[in-house]
């Protein structure tokens, strides 16, 4: 079995009830990351937080220094679990995660967060082609509408619009019990 890491992208304060860019239903997507954290704890996988932080104060979402911006407690790290901070939607962009995902001599990465359709997009597809064996947990991901040239696309759309390339071409797409499974 190739060793492993989860990666937990972005489930930050912003993305819930009340926070500054809600995303749809992120409570149960908060709690499947649970689930999928206290697995990866128990089988000794090397666990492994990203979080979002804006350049600017007056960004959207996620400013610096903000509630908005730290992770949220269902999810939080323990002592040890290393936190990166980006500020591009690639997990791996000028983060350390590779380097660090190489020296612990990694071979697959479990994915989660959000949102689906940026940073979960974007990490999985550059995890992919640095060589990884990605899996990406669709139940334990966020998404947000959106819409595009008059266009109105559901969360629910949204997600799915972005689960089924990855599932095509880049990653084994699964939901929470079939990864722990």
């Amino acid at each position: 079995m190739p060793k492993t890491a989860l990666i937990i992208v972005d489930i930050q304060n912003d993305y819930f009830e009340g926070g500054d860019w809600t995303l749809h239903q992120m409570e149960r997507v908060s709690g499947n990351a649970a689930t999928l954290l206290a697995d990866a704890r128990k089988q000794g996988y090397l666990v492994v937080h990203i979080r979002h932080e804006n350049a600017s104060p007056e960004a959207p979402f996620f400013r610096p220094g903000t509630e908005g911006a730290e992770i949220h407690s269902s999810v939080a790290p323990k002592t040890g679990e290393p936190v990166l901070t980006k500020a591009r939607a690639n997990s791996f962009y000028e983060t350390g995660l590779l380097d660090l995902l190489r020296e612990a001599e990694v071979e697959a990465v479990t994915i989660c967060g959000a949102m689906s359709q940026m940073c979960i997009d974007a990490t999985a597809r550059a995890a992919s082609d640095f060589g990884f064996h990605v899996t990406v947990v669709e139940d334990a991901c966020g998404a947000k509408e959106m819409s595009f040239d008059e266009v109105e696309l559901s969360a629910v759309q949204v997600h799915a619009a972005f689960m089924a390339p990855l599932a095509m071409g880049y990653a084994k797409v699964v939901k929470t019990d079939d990864a722990i499974a």
